[in-house]
C-alpha cells in the first residue's frame, strides 16, 4: 500500500474519543418520570387527565373551604353559622380539651400528658432502628409502662393521686390507649394460634383452627357485645372487670385471628430446609421458632401485619356502640352542644377526625414501608 493511500485511510481514523453527550431529554428527570408513569399507554394518558381535571375540580374549593372561607376563631357558633362557605375550626379549638381528654377531670389531666409523653418516648426508642439499648426499652415498654401508665390514669391512694374511674375516661387518649393494647397483645397471641395451627397435636390444631375460623367469621361488633357482656360469667362470682377492660380483651381476641393468619402465611413461606438446618444445629422447637423461623416468617409479612394493624387502629371507632367514649364519641357528642349549632359545624368535626386516622394511618404505612426496604435488602438480587 502506497503512501497516498495511507494518507487517504488516516483522515478517516479517529486519533480523539468522541464528546459525551447527554441522554435523550425524555430519557431522564422529571419528564422520564412523568413518561414512564402517567402517559406510558394511551389508557394511561387517560386516567392521568382525567384524574387531573378532577382535581382542578375538587381541590380548589376544598382548600378554599379549609382555609380561605374558614372561621378559625370564634366563641360561640353565630359566626360559623353566618359564613356558611367554610370551615368552622373554632369549633375544634373551643372543644379541643373534649377531644382528647374526655370528661377526665381538668386538675388530674397532666397524667394524660405525663403518660402519653413517655409511652411516646418508649415507642420511638423502639421503633428507631439504630437506637441503642433497645432491649431495655422494650423491657420497660412491656413491664415498667403499662404499671406507670395504670398508677397514673386510674390513680393510686399509695401516691397520693385520686381515684379517677374508667367512666370519664374518653376522648383520643382512649382510642390511643384501646389501639395500642390491641396492638401489642394481638402479635404475641396471633403467633401462638398460628403456630397452634401448624401443630401436629390434633387437639391444639383443632382449638387453633375453631377459634380463628369462629372469630373470623363474626363481626368486631358481636366480638365487642360478647366481651361485654359475657366476659363476666366466665369470672368468679362477684369479680367484675372493668368496663374498659372488657372491650380491650375484645378487641384483642378479635385482631388475633387475623394476625394469626398473617403469620400463618409468612410460616409456609419459609423453605423447608430451613427447619431442617435449624434441627441438624440441635435447636429445640421454640429456639428454633424464636432464633430462625419466625424473624424470617415475619418480615416476609410485614406489609400484612401493618395492614392488620391500621386496620385495628380505625376498628378502635367501634368500641363507642359498648359505652366507651373513644375520640370519634367524643366529636359526636360535641355536635350536641347548642351554642354551637351550625351546618358547618359537623362537616368541620367529621374533616378533623378523618384527618386525625389519616395521619397515624399514614405514618404506619410509611414506617411499614421502611422497614420493608431496609429488612429486605439481604434477599434482592
Amino acid at each position: 500500500m502506497t503512501d497516498a493511500r495511507l494518507d487517504v485511510l488516516a483522515a478517516y481514523v479517529r486519533v480523539a474519543p468522541e464528546p459525551i453527550l447527554p441522554a435523550p431529554i425524555f430519557s431522564r428527570g422529571v419528564l422520564a418520570w412523568t413518561r414512564a408513569n402517567l402517559f406510558s399507554s394511551w389508557i394511561s394518558g387517560a386516567l392521568t387527565l382525567v384524574s387531573l381535571a378532577l382535581c382542578l375540580w375538587l381541590v380548589p374549593p376544598l382548600i378554599a373551604w379549609a382555609t380561605i372561607d374558614a372561621v378559625w376563631s370564634a366563641p360561640d357558633g353565630a359566626l360559623c353559622r353566618a359564613h356558611q362557605d367554610g370551615a368552622c375550626w373554632a369549633f375544634i379549638a373551643q372543644k379541643m380539651d373534649y377531644f382528647r381528654y374526655g370528661s377526665y377531670p381538668q386538675t388530674e389531666r397532666w397524667r394524660v400528658d405525663l403518660t402519653e409523653i413517655v409511652g411516646a418516648a418508649l415507642v420511638v426508642w423502639l421503633l428507631w432502628p439504630r437506637a441503642p439499648r433497645r432491649a431495655i426499652g422494650a423491657a420497660l415498654f412491656f413491664i415498667a409502662f403499662p404499671i406507670l401508665a395504670f398508677i397514673l390514669l386510674r390513680g393510686s391512694d399509695w401516691f397520693d393521686l385520686p381515684i379517677v374511674d374508667t367512666v370519664l375516661w374518653g376522648g383520643i387518649f382512649v382510642s390511643l390507649l384501646t389501639a395500642l393494647v390491641g396492638i401489642v397483645f394481638s402479635l404475641p397471641l396471633g403467633v401462638l394460634l398460628a403456630l397452634g395451627r401448624r401443630s401436629h397435636l390434633p387437639v391444639v390444631k383443632l382449638a387453633s383452627v375453631i377459634y380463628i375460623e369462629f372469630v373470623r367469621g363474626v363481626p368486631f361488633i358481636t366480638v365487642l357485645f360478647m366481651a361485654n357482656f359475657m366476659l363476666p360469667l366466665f369470672l368468679p362470682e362477684g369479680w367484675a372487670p372493668d368496663r374498659l377492660l372488657r372491650p380491650l380483651v375484645g378487641t384483642v381476641l378479635f385482631a388475633a385471628a387475623y394476625m394469626a393468619e398473617e403469620v400463618r402465611g409468612g410460616l409456609q413461606s419459609i423453605n423447608k430446609g430451613q427447619f431442617e438446618g435449624a434441627m441438624a444445629l440441635g435447636l429445640n422447637f421454640w429456639r428454633m421458632m424464636g432464633l430462625v423461623i419466625l424473624p424470617q416468617a415475619l418480615t416476609l409479612v410485614i406489609p400484612g401485619i401493618v395492614n392488620t394493624f391500621i386496620g385495628l387502629f380505625k376498628d378502635t371507632t367501634l368500641v363507642s356502640v359498648v359505652g366507651l367514649l373513644d375520640f370519634l364519641a367524643t366529636v359526636e357528642n360535641a355536635f350536641k352542644d347548642t351554642v354551637w349549632i351550625g351546618p358547618t359545624i359537623a362537616p368541620t368535626g367529621y374533616a378533623f377526625a378523618a384527618l386525625f386516622y389519616f395521619v397515624f394511618c399514614f405514618a404506619m404505612s410509611r414506617y411499614q414501608a421502611y422497614m420493608e426496604r431496609r429488612l429486605g435488602r439481604g434477599r434482592r438480587r
